[in-house]
């Protein structure tokens, strides 16, 4: 016989269960014993309460349990609750050679997080380019100096951050600077960021410093949980379970405490399909998708089952503690609905019944009705019914009136039903798996789920989930596939996921790939291709193995029961820190300057006709270019931390009106140019913008200069500008080449209509530049600086000729800064007065609402080095336009399909739920079409994905683009493909001016 424990620590409930392994094909699935207790403040003696239950309860020979595994929130809440008894400073060390300086480590970090954490920031040689060449070689001398200044420093603690450390397979840049820096100081503790994370250098960074500062903590943690242990007479290794569902040796978590900070609706997930008899291959997870609903006292978590077996991840970023990052961590949808919630009735006449979002939570068994309390929660709506038995029924029974319980049961079906439909990976018929000691409130028939089933022991679910998890094995790497055999690399890969699930313990006979992605590399030409791959299997342990796998496991931390002094401080450390009380910093964050500013109230600074930018306006200029970027342009996001960075610093950036050039004045651009996946990975410095446009007009013998112009007002290069205005003291004239996003350099409005734009440079960071002085056609210099730009790394600045300001005034589309900021306003206004978003866009800049609706479908490929694809849109039912009451039903039951190539060409209604069959179309390019998020930001193509509630908007191109033969043939439906004329959604209007509206010397 062998038993595996499982435990879950909650914010309310610690769970414990103990199941049978040779069992798990009884009805039981194995299950014991199970045990809820309360959450204790000293959390090891919890947990070793309720370990205790199950074992007196089971009375298993404990020489039998093959391994304890622990699910705790304890790591997060250290983040999350800002707790400088638990975090610690930390060193950052960037291999980067010449590169990223332009956004330091901590920069998006809240205030009150950074102040306790931050520690210094150090540059130095190393990192490598997206094909794999080296950007600069280590140098061991650098990081010698590095270490002996942070061991002064008072710093223990470090973060190793490499460009494209995903492409680093040999470990020649992170890990050989670990090993030095050990090696020079070996009291320093250093985490590197290909451990924590895959592509995108600042979120990567970011969790790796919070994994290096939690380090302390976590070490001391596990060490009290293995004491613990100790106590108990178990002679088991110790796990804790990851954010994906898999178990981690203690010892990986305490220098990887991060990987468990989501373990916790991952458990709940993973043991629902295990009760119910769900198995990784079961052909029931291809033929259906299950979502698994976990009803506490407080909160219902929603978790999509992929066929996989294992959770949906969340896409793109997650935030945790205010600070973004990626790593792995479970998609989880929440509402305030659970067996604490509060029931109402409206003031007015009574008939509206509604349950939560607010709770009683821990005064459940005080303030409840069935526990003599006067507060009707939604378990005294259950009890009522007869459906459950909690307290004292007769205390609820025939006392709450029927079309109460009636209206309060509807209400409760709502709310689940609209949170499933959420989180619906697909159309396919659902089946939902519920649990939770809260589940009891559910008692009505869910619609549009095919079943809905309560797996045994529900109530348990977590602890079980914690008890079953496999072993993974996870590779999140880079490869260029140009002249290589793409099933062979994939192959290598697959091999080097079952190796690492190996190494972390998995039996090797069950071992199958649960999960491959392959992510190709946006305008990328050398085929870099993204790979993510998961192997699964059981956790092997032999027979008689378990006391000397422990014994192994605690490097000698706890022999023969005996606790080492160690040990000891550790839960003396813990009980300290849970005695002491949390000091409450006002919290804020550079990144999110708008936080906690009344919009209604705020004036932009514009003086004598010069609008003086402010970090506030930084970040809604950042919002408006996300919508203006129509699905493309890169985001904005990394370029406002710029920009924010330098007005941090006392810089000046300024905009003027286009009106008030002179004829003769002369104009500069200068933008990003190439890969944003590379832009994200390989940040700039911010030099290589400065060096395009300083060998422009050295070429023309340009001495100087009195305005700079935009080249592309959607995405990051709406904000490009900002840092050469600062640099070179000039304004930014408030007007765009292109009102939008596009693809290409010719694209630009001045150069369709035939004015000069060689010559034009092309430059990086390390101060490498190459101009184009001749070419036979506008497309021929976009081949020649595209091939620059590969040659460069395929992300560079770019600058072409300057032109003068009678061609601006004529030949740009204005007002296009102001548009981006009244348009981002808008979308933070609302958020902030609870408005409709589209309303409030459309009282201040022309804007249709084209339609509100639920993506259905998502198709997707890289071709050329672009996204293609399309996405359909299903219109919104009456009942899920209500979850809010800024959404509105689109009067169209037709789909929308959308067409991409990085931007949105066209949005057309379809009969068919697949976009396929006759089109009418509504709008094209030149228009712009921008789809939004339910919090009114723009989502960009990759961004896309089944479920997502949006609203499509439309805004008229300006005549430039849409007036002549020459504008419609390079901007319009042709020059991308599509098979149908131009369709123009209404008549353009010059865009309001800021500088107009809020001078204050008028």
């Amino acid at each position: 016989m062998n038993y595996r424990i499982g435990v879950d620590v909650g914010g309310t409930n610690t769970d414990a269960a103990i199941l049978d392994i040779d069992a798990t094909d009884t009805p039981s699935r194995g299950v014991l014993a199970t045990c809820k207790t309360s959450t204790t403040s000293h959390v090891t003696l919890g947990i070793q309460n309720a370990v205790k239950s199950v074992l007196q309860e089971s009375k298993v020979d404990r020489s039998k349990v093959i391994n304890v595994a622990i699910g705790t929130t304890h790591f997060v809440n250290a983040v999350v609750e800002n707790d400088a008894r638990r975090l610690s400073r930390v060193a950052v060390i960037r291999l980067c050679g010449p590169y990223t300086k332009k956004i330091p480590p901590f920069s998006d970090f809240p205030y009150a997080l950074r102040n306790i954490i931050e520690g210094p920031s150090f540059y130095l040689d190393g990192g490598l380019e997206i094909d794999g060449r080296e950007i600069a070689p280590l140098n061991p001398a650098q990081i010698k100096q590095t270490a002996s200044e942070i061991v002064k420093a008072g710093i223990r603690y470090v973060a190793v951050v490499g460009i494209f450390s995903a492409l680093d397979h040999a470990g020649i840049h992170e890990e050989k600077c670990k090993t030095l820096l050990r090696e020079f100081q070996p009291e320093l503790s250093v985490v590197c960021s290909h451990a924590i994370g895959g592509p995108g250098l600042l979120p990567r960074e970011n969790a790796t410093i919070l994994n290096a500062s939690i380090l302390a903590f976590a070490r001391k943690t596990i060490k009290g949980f293995r004491l613990a242990m100790s106590k108990l007479d178990l002679r088991c290794p110790l796990y804790l379970t990851q954010n994906d569902g898999t178990l981690t040796d203690a010892a990986v978590a305490a220098e990887l405490p991060i990987k468990t900070f989501a373990s916790g609706p991952t458990n709940s997930l993973m043991g629902a399909a295990f009760l119910q008899g769900l198995d990784h291959g079961d052909q029931r997870m291809t033929d259906n998708q299950y979502v698994v609903v976990d009803i506490g006292g407080t909160t219902t978590d929603i978790c999509a089952l992929l066929p996989s077996g294992f959770p949906r991840q969340a896409p793109n970023f997650v935030e945790v503690g205010g600070v973004r990052t990626a790593f792995s961590m479970p998609e989880v949808f929440s509402i305030g609905l659970g067996g604490g919630s509060r029931v109402r009735q409206s003031d007015d006449d009574g008939k509206r019944v509604t349950v939560g979002p607010d709770s009683v939570a821990l005064r459940l068994t005080t303030d409840a009705m069935v526990f003599g309390g006067k507060v009707m929660t939604a378990s005294d709506i259950v009890v009522a019914t007869g459906a459950a038995v909690v307290g004292q029924p007769e205390k609820v029974k025939g006392v709450i009136p029927e079309d109460l319980i009636k209206a309060a049961k509807a209400d409760i079906k709502r709310q689940v039903e609209r949170a499933i439909d959420n989180m619906k990976v697909s159309s396919a018929p659902v089946s939902v798996l519920l649990v939770g000691g809260g589940s009891i409130i559910l008692t009505e028939d869910l619609d549009s789920v095919a079943e809905c089933l309560r797996p045994p022991h529900h109530d348990s679910a977590n602890a079980v989930g914690a008890a079953i998890a496999k072993v993974a094995g996870e590779i999140d790497v880079i490869e260029v596939l140009a002249g290589r055999d793409e099933d062979a690399a994939i192959e290598e890969a697959k091999k080097n996921a079952i190796n690492a699930a190996i190494i972390k313990g998995a039996d090797e006979s069950t071992i199958q790939i649960a999960e491959l992605k392959k992510i190709p590399l946006q305008y990328v030409t050398n085929k870099a291709t993204r790979f993510v791959i998961k192997a699964v299997g059981n956790l092997h342990v032999k027979e008689g193995d378990a006391a000397s796998a422990h014994a192994s496991q605690q490097n000698g931390s706890i022999v023969n029961g005996d606790s080492t002094e160690e040990d000891v401080e550790a839960s003396a450390v813990e009980e300290e820190v849970e005695k002491a009380e949390v000091t409450k910093v006002e919290d804020g964050s550079m990144a999110k300057p708008a936080l906690g500013v009344d919009l209604t109230k705020y004036r932009p600074k514009v003086e004598n006709k010069i609008w003086h930018i402010s970090p506030v306006d930084v970040e809604l200029i950042s919002s408006g270019c996300g919508v203006l970027g129509t699905g493309g342009g890169g985001s904005s996001y990394l370029m406002a931390l710029y920009n924010l960075n330098l007005l941090r610093q006392g810089a000046e950036i300024r905009v003027m009106r286009p009106e008030d050039l002179k004829d003769s004045d002369i104009c500069v651009f200068g933008a990003g140019y190439g890969a944003p996946s590379v832009s994200d990975e390989r940040i700039s410095s911010g030099t290589d913008v400065f060096t395009a446009i300083e060998a422009v007009n050295t070429i023309m013998g340009i001495t100087d200069f009195q305005a700079i112009v935009t080249d592309e007002i959607g995405g990051g290069n709406g904000l490009v500008t900002m840092p050469s205005s600062a640099r070179y003291n000039r304004p930014i004239v408030d007007c765009d080449l292109m009102g939008r996003a596009y693809p290409t350099l010719e694209h630009g409005t001045p150069y369709v209509y035939g004015f000069p734009v060689l010559p034009v440079a092309t430059a990086d960071c390390k101060g490498n530049s190459s101009v184009v002085v001749t070419a036979d056609s506008n497309k021929m210099v976009e081949s020649m600086i595209r091939n620059t730009c590969i040659v460069l790394g395929n992300s560079t600045g770019t600058c072409a000729r300057p032109l003068e300001g009678n061609v601006i005034k004529n030949y740009t589309v204005p007002n296009t800064i102001s548009q981006a900021w009244y348009l981002g306003r808008a979308v933070h206004l609302a958020r902030q007065t609870k408005l409709d978003f589209i309303k409030a866009i459309s009282s201040i800049t022309p804007v249709t609402s084209l339609y509100t609706g639920k993506i259905v479908d998502v198709t997707r490929d890289v071709s050329r080095g672009y996204t293609m694809g399309k996405v359909v849109i299903a219109p919104l039912s009456a009942d899920e336009a209500g979850d809010s009451s800024s959404e509105v039903v689109t009067a169209e039951k037709r789909h929308l399909v959308i067409p991409f190539q990085n931007e949105y060409l066209s949005a057309a209604y379809v009969d068919n739920p697949k976009g396929e069959g006759e089109e009418d179309v509504i709008c094209t390019v030149p228009d712009l079409i921008s789809i939004l998020g339910q919090d009114g930001e723009a989502l960009g193509s990759p961004e896309l994905r089944y479920g997502l509630k949006v609203r499509v908007i439309g805004m008229p191109a300006h005549p430039l683009w849409t007036g002549s033969p020459e504008g419609l043939r390079v901007g319009g439906p042709e020059f991308f493909g599509l098979n149908t004329e131009f369709k123009s959604i209404g008549e353009y209007q010059r865009p309001r001016s800021v500088i107009e509206e809020f001078d204050t010397s008028k």
